[in-house]
């Protein structure tokens, strides 16, 4: 659905030039939901903007559809943007215009009549759950139904794709949950295609099926969200991982010399990750029972991510060093990241 070949974006010019984004290729399918991550500053905005030439991309080309967007002259690009619809942080609402007037917005001048607007606006307000606030302004709505409305507005044109840029952040956690599964179930009813930019690590893991790290402006991470989390590659993507993963704190205990990390002789601090899609096996307790160790788990933090567990536990293993070696060993053949974190041994 979606061609990016080679997009480069300069801002300014001389010593004040800024490579905003450089040299991005992505192919996003007909269909998927696909996120594109970074911390601030990484250029996943100005992406996202060069797909519907908000930003014309000073290098490189975009297909959309089957048209090659860079090439279009202005009038088949503004029928070509009507395809694409966006939806952004701030919701960009019209304080002036009713909930009903900011989605009829885009569609006056669409050869529609005004019965034939006001009907399928009311339809798009039932499909985004929110018909009965059709009269109300932006003013007296939550930042959840503003968001709503901007969702409805978006699909006014009746678009095969979505771009949603941080469409969550001014959102709490709950309202943030509501309105993801509002856009993964319009995904999933119109086949649209959607494109998800964020810098929270915990959106894109709840509805996409693919990601894209950036940073500093460069793609330097993509694949399927199981692998991303199970098996990081870029420094940028672990630090993405860890804001969502109780299994950092572990090092913080060890360095402040929690007594919960405190060491007899013979055992070991492990960190146990699931690095590849496997059925939930009891692996910890058959390790325990197989090798006559004790595995002591202090805290785990596992969730099912694309239809497989994903994350994993911290633990203290115990036992003669030869067992200890073998679990790890039995472990790590069962397709576990096993790091050790802290050795009894180096303790003196």
């Amino acid at each position: 659905m979606i061609e990016l070949n080679h997009i480069s974006k300069d801002f300014g010019s001389g010593t004040r030039q800024v490579h905003a984004v450089r040299d991005v290729s992505l192919s996003i399918e007909r269909g998927e939901v696909f996120g594109i991550i970074g911390f601030s500053g990484a250029g996943k905005s100005t992406l996202v903007r060069c797909i519907n030439l908000l930003e014309r991309p000073t290098a490189g080309t975009v297909m959309v559809d089957g048209q090659e967007l860079t090439a279009l002259p202005a009038r088949e690009l503004r029928q070509a943007r009507r395809k694409i619809g966006m939806i952004f942080q701030h919701f960009n609402l019209m304080p002036s215009r009713t909930v009903s007037g900011n989605v009829a917005y885009p569609l006056w001048g669409s050869g529609l009549s005004k019965a034939e607007i006001q009907e399928k606006v009311r339809k798009l307000l039932d499909l985004v759950e929110i018909g009965d606030k059709a009269d109300a302004y932006p003013r007296q709505l939550s930042g959840g139904q503003k968001q709503r409305v901007a969702i409805a507005r978006a699909l006014a044109n009746d678009p095969s794709v979505l771009l949603c840029d941080e469409a969550t952040s001014a959102l709490d956690p709950q309202t943030t949950k509501s309105i993801l599964r509002l856009i993964k179930r319009l995904n999933e009813t119109l086949g649209i295609t959607v494109v998800v930019i964020t810098h929270e690590m915990a959106v894109v893991k709840e509805i996409c099926g693919r990601v894209a790290v950036m940073e500093q402006g460069r793609v330097v991470e993509q694949g399927e969200i199981f692998s991303i989390f199970a098996n990081p590659k870029a420094p940028v993507t672990r630090s993405f991982i860890r804001t969502t993963s109780n299994l950092q704190k572990i090092e913080e205990l060890i360095a402040q010399d929690s007594p919960i990390v405190r060491l007899q002789p013979g055992e070991l601090v492990v960190r146990l990750t699931y690095v590849e899609r496997s059925p939930a096996e009891p692996v910890i307790s058959e390790a325990s029972q197989r090798y006559g160790v004790v595995l002591n788990i202090i805290f785990a933090d596992i969730e099912i991510v694309q239809g497989a567990p994903i994350g994993g536990t911290v633990a203290i293993i115990g036992g003669e060093r030869a067992k200890v070696t073998a679990a790890v060993e039995y472990l790590i053949e069962k397709n576990v990241g096993v790091e050790v974190l802290k050795d009894a041994r180096d303790a003196g």
